[in-house]
């Protein structure tokens, strides 16, 4: 009988993710129908949108309100157009905040329902387990210190692991990725990425660029390379590189070849710092949010580290610099003061390499498996 899955992710980070399982599924369900909310990635493998994914692209507590009654819109119409169709199963892919509450009245339909990346409740709003528990007939985590509270609150929850740390090599090689992407082989370079969304750039841009002119006056003849999500972040990057009178090299994409390419990096916090620690690279992580967002998380927040590779080796490895002490000149000589120290690092080689392997699992075959044995076929 032929399968039929709702999908939905809700930013780029969750395209990936929900690409490499649409592909794994197919091979387990090559008849599947596959739809819901997903981005360029996962329209390849076979999703039908019904929305573009960047409208669920929103991130902060306070900017989330002014985009609040189209959202609710959205996650109505998905969740009408999953009673029509009757899905063997809906995977929320992230987003918790817009798929947790559609899973939790899908499945007081009798729909089966699967969550595929845990939300932080180890971190902040630890209450949510009870709901994420009525919400979930499986959790699917990327990292295997996210299990505990699942056990613990007799959620069924499985550790798949991270498929960018299937797709990145052990070793990223600095000159193919510079040959790949036309950029200047012997000088230094270093990447600045200050994230995919409109918001973010805006707030992140300008003081990146500052940061860039004081990296400059410390780093002999170093280079800046930028990726771009699109155009209308490229636009914006370049609207800041001139305000601020520094130069780039801006590439559309490819970001991870721009890690790969660099001698270190500056990067909003994210997705990003985990993929710059699987192309072992030396990085500070920044970022800034609205006054009153930074305000409540600050009271929320139950964890001392808010970037990936901190929490994942449960110790700074790698500097975060958030909010006001996000400055210029801070950031500079922390990432000067990184770059210069990583080659003879040997505990951070050791703690990257040991963090990629932990995290090596053949994702989006394990995550597919899990599903499989959740309708019953595993």
């Amino acid at each position: 009988m032929q399968k039929r899955f709702v999908i939905v992710a809700g930013e780029a980070s969750g395209d990936i993710l929900g690409a490499d399982l649409i592909e794994h599924l197919k091979k387990r369900y090559p008849d599947a129908l596959f739809e819901g909310i997903g981005g360029p990635l996962m329209e390849q493998q076979g999703l039908r949108s019904l929305f573009p994914m960047e409208r669920l692209s929103v991130m902060g507590l306070v900017e989330v309100l002014g985009r609040l009654r189209e959202l609710l819109g959205i996650r109505k119409a998905v969740y009408e157009h999953c009673l029509d169709v009757q899905p063997d199963a809906f995977i929320g892919i992230d987003s918790p905040d817009f798929n947790l509450p559609l899973a939790r009245k899908l499945k007081q339909q009798g729909l089966r329902t699967i969550h595929y990346v845990s939300p932080s409740v180890w971190a902040w709003r630890q209450k949510r387990i009870h709901k994420i528990k009525q919400s979930v007939d499986l959790m699917l985590t990327l990292f295997p210190f996210e299990l505990d509270i699942y056990q613990r609150h007799h959620i069924p929850a499985i550790c798949v692991g991270h498929t960018l740390a299937d797709d990145i090599p052990f070793q990223s090689e600095k000159s193919v990725a510079r040959t790949t992407l036309a950029l200047p082989t012997q000088k230094p370079l270093c990447a600045i990425l200050p994230g995919s969304r409109g918001g973010e750039v805006s707030r992140l841009m300008p003081l990146f660029a500052e940061t860039m002119r004081v990296i400059a006056q410390q780093v002999e003849g170093v280079e800046f390379v930028i990726p771009a999500a699109n155009d209308a972040r490229r636009e914006q990057i370049e609207a800041c590189l001139k305000q601020a009178g520094v130069r780039a090299h801006i590439i559309a994409g490819q970001s991870r070849t721009v890690m790969a390419a660099s001698d270190a990096i500056l990067l909003a916090s994210g997705t990003a710092a985990l993929e710059a620690m699987l192309v072992k690279r030396p990085m500070v992580v920044a970022y800034r949010f609205s006054a009153l967002t930074f305000a409540i998380m600050r009271r929320m927040v139950k964890v001392p580290y808010v970037s990936l590779p901190n929490l994942l080796a449960q110790r700074a490895i790698v500097p975060e610099l958030l909010q006001d002490d996000a400055t210029p000149v801070k950031l500079a000589n922390a990432l000067v003061d990184q770059w210069r120290q990583y080659e003879t690092n040997a505990e951070v080689h050791e703690t990257y390499q040991y963090l990629h392997t932990l995290l090596k699992r053949n994702a989006g075959d394990a995550a597919a498996k899990a599903i499989a044995k959740e309708l019953g076929d595993g």
